[in-house]
């Protein structure tokens, strides 16, 4: 869909760092993460809800976030992840997403307060994105 940013990630116009890119959906590094590693996976088609997500579609895409959550506690150590989904409200680009985020035990997440960070820059951002396709199931 013209002007969504995640259908740009997804056609390889808007660049991201992506970890996974598959027939499910893309998933790339949030470029304002809660913690560093924290990954969005979107479906490769524009939709706007999850009531928007074909049927069809729900095991190829779950199966996909899935893995991003294993990946994440493999790839960056992490004692686990947070796996989150706003419909409309709080949704800040109307592109059906799933928020894997790590966790570790006294990282000082509470409730639905979202603190964010930035990388230090690309390269410390290619290496968490690699890190991560590195540790993505098959």
């Amino acid at each position: 869909m013209s002007g969504c940013v995640f259908c740009g990630i997804v056609a390889g116009e808007v660049p991201a760092f992506t970890v996974a890119d598959g027939p499910d959906g893309v998933a790339f590094l949030d470029t304002r993460p809660v913690f560093k590693g924290h990954v969005l996976v979107v479906p490769r088609a524009h939709l706007v809800t999850l009531t928007d997500l074909p049927a069809e579609a729900l095991v190829g895409y779950f199966g996909l976030v899935q893995r991003l959550a294993l990946a994440v506690e493999t790839g960056l150590g992490a004692g686990g992840t947070f796996v989150a989904m706003n419909n409309k409200v709080s949704q800040s680009v109307p592109h059906l997403h799933a928020h894997v985020v790590p966790r570790t035990k006294g990282d000082g997440l509470r409730g639905f307060f979202w603190p964010r960070t930035r990388y230090t820059d690309d390269a410390e951002a290619e290496g968490f994105a690699r890190r991560l396709t590195e540790a993505l199931p098959a």
